[in-house]
């Protein structure tokens, strides 16, 4: 009898699960079983487990998708019912360190009152910087934070970091532990559900660790918003009803407020960018956080991820020069100076793209009309010109002019007097959603708690 479950979930990820698997094999400490659960995958994820590693590791496939906490469940409830003292949990989109799981192990061995311990997780696609070292729980700002995140190796960072939460991407668990708190809230169907089994081994009296010396490689794609609305969703919804669930009763309102405040920046944003599908999503994952529908989400609550360039086309029609005042903002300005030159392409344009220092209406700086020459040649098309500034939101309504168009940030264009308008009444608008919402949001609170 082995004393470690390694339980990996996959979901339509084959040949990531299949690096996970050999690099688990490669280990030193070699006192486990491998145990891999599939979600019902629709690639040939099972196949090819099947044909590279055979009887190497006992295969769990799903009839349904039932989430990264559903499927790690399975295998949980498995080792839990074979007797196995730990559990060790990894996502398919890890590679392990070939001593990972022996520090994680000879840790817990030799610390009992340690419920958990975590691994250094670094980033697959940048391998010297830290994803994330151990995770805090910041109550007062109603969110978490990844201790160490984007942190350069560097040799200075503790052994051992004691904190409130580790993900689950490599997570070493007392089975003890689980039969006393519980698997994986399953009803989260992903995200915040690791930082909720933390949360919980913390107040069951256990510390919380990870382990300089066990390193693994995570790649965070999986979050990325690059097809759909899916991880907004979850994280959405998730991440508010953590927070009605755990937060004190004393600071119910204050909480109610932060949210509705972030939830009205998000859609304001999006709805300005033109992005609905995002503002959709979000509004359905607040309704069904403070409503309790939880688990996995009706397909109508998710949707393609669009990201539309049609205002800037706009502006670019007819034009010959594209002035950009850095202001201040010489990155932002390249950058936005490549968006320019990427959509001028896409729509067959061409265009000299000029970078400029200084604001479009400083007098050293600003575009000057070309001079009528004593023939009849009309002075050339007033150039659109672009401003760069930190946040379009906050420029005072003296800076609203139409002499030059502002860029933020964020990307968000100001170019006519519907823009000025609608960044004029968000003060207003911000104020009727949190009265028109904050009653109804503590209400959801007091009845989860009552």
């Amino acid at each position: 009898m082995k004393k470690i479950a390694a339980v990996i979930c996959n979901y339509n990820k084959s040949a990531y699960v299949t690096e996970c698997i050999q690099s688990v094999l490669e280990s030193a400490f070699r006192d486990f079983d491998i145990i891999v659960v599939d979600n019902a995958s629709t690639d040939d994820s099972v196949e090819q487990i099947r044909g590279k590693y055979g009887e190497q590791v006992q295969l769990f496939v799903n009839r349904e998708n039932l989430g990264g906490s559903g499927g790690f469940n399975t295998g949980i409830q498995y080792a839990l019912g074979k007797g196995y003292e730990y559990v060790w949990c990894l996502d398919n989109d890890v590679l392990v360190d070939e001593n990972a799981i022996g520090e994680l192990h000879d840790f817990m061995e030799q610390h009992p009152e340690t419920g958990m311990c975590g691994s250094k997780v670094y980033h697959m696609e940048a391998p010297d910087y830290v994803q994330q070292f151990g995770i805090d729980i910041v109550w007062e700002e109603y969110c978490c934070e990844a201790k160490y995140y984007n942190r350069l190796e560097d040799g200075s960072m503790p052994e051992v970091v004691y904190s409130d939460a580790v993900a689950a991407c490599s997570v070493l668990v007392r089975t003890s532990l689980i039969r006393e708190i519980g698997p994986l809230p399953e009803e989260n169907f992903l995200y915040w559900d690791d930082t909720e089994w933390g949360l919980l081994c913390n107040r069951a009296g256990y510390k919380v660790a990870s382990i300089g010396r066990s390193k693994v490689l995570h790649c965070m794609g999986a979050k990325k918003e690059t097809v759909n609305t899916f991880p907004l969703y979850y994280s959405w919804r998730n991440w508010i009803r953590f927070f009605m669930k755990y937060t004190p009763k004393e600071n119910w309102e204050g909480m109610c407020t932060a949210f509705l405040e972030g939830i009205f920046e998000v859609v304001c944003n999006d709805l300005y960018l033109g992005e609905e599908n995002r503002t959709k999503t979000v509004m359905h994952a607040y309704d069904d956080a403070i409503h309790g529908r939880l688990g996995r989400a009706e397909d109508y609550k998710i949707h393609p991820v669009v990201h539309s360039e049609r205002k800037l086309k706009e502006l670019l029609k007819g034009q010959k020069r594209i002035l950009i005042y850095e202001n201040r903002r010489e990155g932002q300005a390249e950058s936005f100076a490549e968006r320019v030159r990427k959509a001028a392409k896409e729509e067959g344009m061409n265009l000299a793209v000029e970078v400029l220092p200084g604001h479009a209406l400083d007098k050293r700086y600003g575009y000057k009309e070309p001079l009528l020459e004593e023939t009849d040649m009309e002075p050339e098309v007033r150039p659109v010109t672009f401003t760069m500034t930190e946040d379009v939101f906050r420029l005072e309504a003296g800076n609203l002019g139409l002499a030059t168009c502002y860029v933020d940030c964020e990307g968000r264009i100001v170019s006519s007097p519907e823009d000025a308008f609608r960044i004029l009444n968000i003060p207003e608008s911000r104020r009727l959603f949190l009265l028109s919402q904050k009653d109804l949001f503590l209400s959801a609170v007091k009845e989860m708690h009552s």
